[in-house]
């Protein structure tokens, strides 16, 4: 294990039950508030993002905003929100998608987005994959190309990294911690 992983690692908290009974989440308020952490975490985030030759960074809604945005800022790159559907004034361009129970739709400002414009997708957590997989269909919509997805950590037994690689179509899956 590296230092960034162990340092990142330290500043989760595991909180039992939560949101139901037999759940365990994965609690990264603590490492926002470490400023060291956060700094490792946002560099990281951010190398990964220029590496990939990224323009541009989608945050997914709600965490994808905390860490995407300061890797925007960190990387130089502009950030687009993509966010639960009716939340974005204006012409949207949206993307229903399949949960457990039922479906959901994300949105984005399809004007942010054009053919020059490579985007890397920062999240907190890869679960299920279907925000992920969803975001990327909606960047391909709005005419810009996937650099790849970018998380601070993957929980590898609900199986969103085989939902997900086919949507990838080729671009990277950064993972920092696997959990």
């Amino acid at each position: 294990m590296t230092g960034i992983e162990e340092l990142l690692l330290s500043r989760i908290r595991d909180v039992p039950d939560h949101p139901e009974p037999g759940v365990t989440f994965k609690d990264i308020t603590p490492l926002l508030a470490d400023p060291a952490a956060f700094t490792a975490l946002t560099d990281a985030l951010a190398e990964i993002s220029v590496r990939s030759g990224a323009t541009k960074i989608v945050g997914l809604e709600a965490r994808g905003f905390i860490l995407g945005a300061p890797v925007a800022v960190r990387a130089g790159l502009g950030f687009i929100p993509v966010r639960k559907a009716g939340k974005l004034p204006g012409a949207t361009l949206g993307q229903t998608y399949d949960l457990e129970y039922g479906s959901a739709e994300i949105e984005v400002h399809a004007e942010d987005l054009s053919a020059d414009d490579r985007v890397m997708v920062v999240d907190d957590v890869l679960a299920t994959g279907g925000t992920a997989e969803a975001s990327l269909q909606l960047i391909r919509r709005a005419g810009a190309r996937v650099a790849g997805v970018a998380v601070l950590m993957e929980l590898g037994f609900l199986g969103g990294r085989a939902r997900l690689e086919p949507a990838l179509d080729g671009a990277p899956l950064e993972v920092l911690l696997k959990v």
